[in-house]
Formats: structure tokens, C-alpha cells, sequence
């Protein structure tokens, strides 16, 4: 019989606080006819249906090949779709790893085995993907599939090239809770040692193999971090970059649940060395590449202009927390789900001397604006409205105060003010809170307001704020801290205004990019 599988329905025994299987439909198309398309402007979404993890895109044909997980129903079991891009916009290809008997494709990676050493000829696409064998939870294993014509179509191998041994051997209650948590390969080519490298994620650590031609892969150590509260280890991602000052630095990410103590559900990331077996961090402590409630299952992969001091990154932008839930666009344009803006990160070494990654949006982007507006500086004790409407655009100001105790911006603000997300600095937190922009219906309480750490002392900020119809993105100062949160904006949310509590602050370099519809 076919297995009705999600992803998340088999992580419930892992203990991952995930919904189960949503059978949502797509909603009629006449009912859609007569709803106003709330469709993203300048995101990536699915054509149709339901957008999951994105996969670290790979270059073949001179472009960008991007895939990502994508299913017929709301956190359902699904398989893997295709769009190139330059960055800024997506072509979608259609489906390329399909749900197969009911047995879905989950994460993984791609390659281009440019010395043809897994034996489908030198240049061929090769992907490492997770399935559940025979749909059984336990039996989460790594398969491999070719491609030969650049990433467009794939062949899979009948039997998977890592076993779950843990999964077939599991008895207990915690040996099978470790088994159900075996997933997304991630996999690089090692040149100073001549092989490749992978990076699994498991439920308290990351596990690493090494292999010779992608189908034979030998156990070489597991990375333990100390505490268990931040999460099972999703997506991994180990890579080595150039930092600002010419030094080379390995990073371990991963999308990792952090709630339980306060800290985000995003990316999560490590300094640190690879030696060929190990991972060794230069501190246990990870750094966060996001603070908002949706940036997971992000990957990140080298820039064609710059791949040693440049990667780019994208995340989907959703929370296993409510992500089974229909949205607006469910009703309205018969799909759910969207990606994040593509960033570019940087390796820079701190006043203090550790090193972190640093976003950007992509510089591509701002090409993309249709029009470009600057108003005034000006002063504001208490609030002001902004004589600019619309609903998918970037502001980018700056706001300096003395005495104020909040000062921010609030975004898609309905015309009598009830309404809006406000982004600001109150404390030790700056904070995106879209509590207000709640619709009925489609609650998130607690997961409305995200705050991520800003000196109390500071006095000014700089802020580039991308919002789109269904999202808000921003990026502090010089892309040390980046919220993303999905935010379900009315038609008439399209009002910005700038608020201080406590005195006065002045808000200078305001400019506005808008984005139209593309034609």
C-alpha cells in the first residue's frame, strides 16, 4: 500500500515538536479567481502547492540550479522540484525526484562530479538525498541519483549508499529516538585530501563520512555539542571560507530548534578546523545566522564572482512550529510557502578576535527596485506617517537618539493604525514584532515578537527592511544581526510610519525601492 508520509509526521517519535501530516487542498479555482492574488513580489514560491527546504543550488550551464522540497498538500510527502536563477529571479522546471510508491525524497545536497569519480562520466550531477526506506521511520537512509543532462532529470539507485545501521539495529526507546534522526547529507569535495567529505544530521550531533566516489562512505567522527536544548542538527553545512583578513576558517552550520532555551530556530553555526576526521569548534557556543522566526533548513554555496570570500544563502521561511497551517495564499493562489531573499555572507574577524559570518542582501537585488524614492530626514517625538504607500518594497534608513527608550519603524500599517509589524530597539533587543499584523485566524501567539541581542548603550542603528506581501526581512548595521519572519499582510497593510517612546530621535537616509509585479 502507498505510505501517506510527511517529514514531520516521522520526526513526531524524534521528539522534534512538529505537526503531523496536514491534508490541506488547494482551494478551488474559482474561489482563487475571485480572491486578489497575495502571491510574494519578489520571493521565490512554488508555482503551486506546498514549498519546503531549499537545496544548495550548484552551477551547471552557467547558471544557478536550484531545487527545493515541494509536496501536493500542506506537510505532506512529496519530492523535489527545480528552478534555476540568477539570484534575484527563479524559473521553475518542474518536478525532478518524485514521490516514488509513497515514499518521499527529504533533504540532501547536489554536486557536480567534475573528475567522474562515482562513474556516470566527468561533469555529471550528482544527488545525495534522504528517503525513508519502504516508508519505515527508523530506515532513514542516504540514496543516490544522477543526472547527465546539467541537473535537469535524475536517476536513482534502487538501494541506499548509507545504510541506516543504527535504524536496522535499534531496540530501545533511545537507540530508536537516534535511529528516526538520520538526515540531509551534506556533501563537499576535498581536494588537499582527495576525496569527499559529508556531514549527516542526527539527533544531539553531526556525523561525518568520507568517500572515495559518492557511493561507498566510511564513518569518520560525530561533532557533540554540550547542550541537548538547542536541538536535533537539520540540513548541516560544512564549508571552508576566507575571511576578511586573508585567514581560512572551516564553519559548521546547521537549522537547529533552540527554543526550550530562548534562542532562535534558525541557523545555527560554529568556527572552527577539519582535519580530515574531526571537527574541532574554537568554542562550543554557536552563533546564529538569523533571529527571526523563519529562516530554516537554510543552505548556503560560493558565489560564481567571488567563491572564496564570498557564499550566498537562502532559507525557507517557516517554523515547524505552525508551518502545517494553511495561509492566505492557500486560498488565494493555491500555494504555501515561500524562500527568503538570497544573501551574501562574508567571514569577518571581531574586535574581540573570533570571527562570524555577516549578510547582506544579494547585491543583485537592488537592480531589481522599479522605482526609487528618497523623503526627507526629519525628527519625531512619538510618531509620524510616512507619504508613501505600497506593499512590496526595501526601506533603508538610519535613527539616532539621546533620550528615547523605543524607537522603530512600523510596516504594513493599515490606514486607521490597527494594524502593522513594528521593527525597533528597546533595551538589549532589537525586535521585530508582527503581533499586530495578525489576521483572524491565522494566530501565532507566542511566536509574534523575535528579538535578537544590541548593545543597550547604542544610540543609533542602521536598518534595511525588505517587505514583501507575505514577509518582512531586516538586515542591522553591517549585517551582523538579520530577522526574517513571514507576516500575512491585508491588501490595505501598506502604510509605513516611525515611532519613539521616552524622546526624540532623528531619522535620516530614508529611501524606499519599490517592487512592481514583473510583466
Amino acid at each position: 500500500m502507498p505510505f501517506e508520509i510527511s517529514r514531520r509526521t516521522l520526526l513526531q517519535g524524534a521528539g522534534a515538536g512538529a505537526f503531523g501530516l496536514a491534508l490541506a487542498s488547494a482551494a478551488p479555482v474559482a474561489a482563487r479567481a475571485t480572491t486578489p492574488s497575495q502571491r510574494a513580489i519578489y520571493h521565490m514560491t512554488p508555482p503551486t502547492a506546498w514549498l519546503c527546504d531549499p537545496q544548495r543550488p550548484i552551477v551547471t550551464g552557467g547558471q544557478y540550479q536550484l531545487y527545493y522540497l515541494h509536496s501536493d498538500v500542506n506537510n505532506g510527502p512529496g519530492g523535489w522540484d527545480h528552478a534555476t536563477t540568477d539570484g534575484v529571479s527563479f524559473v521553475h522546471h518542474g518536478t525532478v525526484m518524485p514521490l516514488t510508491n509513497g515514499v518521499p525524497v527529504w533533504s540532501g545536497c547536489l554536486v557536480v562530479d567534475e573528475a567522474n569519480t562515482a562513474g556516470f562520466g566527468a561533469g555529471a550531477v550528482i544527488a545525495l538525498a534522504t528517503r525513508p526506506t519502504d516508508g519505515i521511520r527508523k530506515y532513514q537512509e542516504q540514496y543516490l541519483y544522477w543526472s547527465t543532462d546539467g541537473g535537469f532529470s535524475f536517476t536513482m539507485l534502487p538501494d541506499p549508499v548509507l545504510v541506516n545501521n543504527d535504524g536496522r539495529a535499534a531496540q530501545t526507546p533511545a537507540e530508536i529516538d537516534n535511529a528516526e534522526w538520520c538526515r540531509d547529507p551534506k556533501v563537499h569535495w576535498d581536494a588537499s585530501r582527495g576525496e569527499w567529505v559529508m556531514a549527516l544530521g542526527r539527533a544531539r550531533y553531526a556525523g561525518f563520512y568520507t568517500s572515495p566516489n559518492l557511493w561507498q562512505w566510511t564513518w569518520r567522527s560525530n561533532f557533540d555539542y554540550p547542550n541537548p536544548q538547542l536541538g536535533g542538527i537539520e540540513c548541516p553545512d560544512l564549508f571552508q571560507m576566507t575571511a576578511d583578513d586573508g585567514t581560512r576558517h572551516w564553519v559548521l552550520g546547521a537549522s537547529m530548534d533552540a527554543f526550550a532555551v530562548g534562542l532562535p530556530m534558525t541557523y545555527a553555526y560554529w568556527m572552527g578546523t577539519w582535519n580530515g576526521t574531526h571537527f574541532v569548534a574554537d568554542d562550543l557556543t554557536p552563533q546564529w545566522l538569523d533571529w527571526g522566526w523563519d529562516w530554516y533548513g537554510a543552505v548556503t554555496w560560493p558565489s560564481i564572482e567571488a567563491p572564496e570570500t564570498r557564499r550566498l544563502a537562502i532559507g525557507w521561511m517557516n517554523n515547524w512550529k505552525y508551518a502545517a497551517r494553511d495561509v492566505p495564499t492557500d486560498v488565494s493562489d493555491g500555494y504555501n510557502g515561500q524562500n527568503s531573499i538570497v544573501r551574501e555572507l562574508r567571514l569577518e574577524k571581531q574586535p574581540g578576535g573570533w570571527y562570524s559570518l555577516l549578510s547582506a542582501p544579494i547585491s543583485a537585488l537592488t537592480g531589481r527596485a522599479t522605482s526609487t524614492v528618497t523623503l526627507p530626514d526629519r525628527t519625531v517625538n512619538g510618531s509620524a506617517v510616512l507619504p508613501w504607500t505600497g506593499r512590496a518594497y526595501e526601506l533603508e534608513l538610519d535613527i539616532a537618539w539621546t533620550d528615547a527608550v523605543n524607537v522603530g519603524v512600523s510596516v504594513g500599517r493599515s490606514a486607521d493604525g490597527a494594524r502593522h509589524t513594528n521593527i525597533g530597539k528597546y533595551g538589549a533587543d532589537l525586535y521585530v514584532d508582527r503581533a499586530p499584523s495578525e489576521r483572524a485566524g491565522y494566530a501565532l501567539t507566542p511566536y509574534t515578537r523575535a528579538a535578537a541581542p544590541i548593545d543597550p548603550a547604542a544610540r543609533s542603528v542602521h536598518l534595511r527592511i525588505f517587505v514583501d506581501r507575505q514577509s518582512v526581512e531586516v538586515f542591522v548595521n553591517a549585517g551582523h544581526t538579520v530577522l526574517s519572519q513571514q507576516v500575512h499582510f491585508l491588501d490595505g497593510d501598506t502604510g509605513i510610519s516611525l515611532y519613539t517612546d521616552g524622546g526624540a530621535a532623528q531619522f535620516s537616509g530614508l529611501t524606499i525601492r519599490e517592487f512592481a509585479t514583473p510583466v
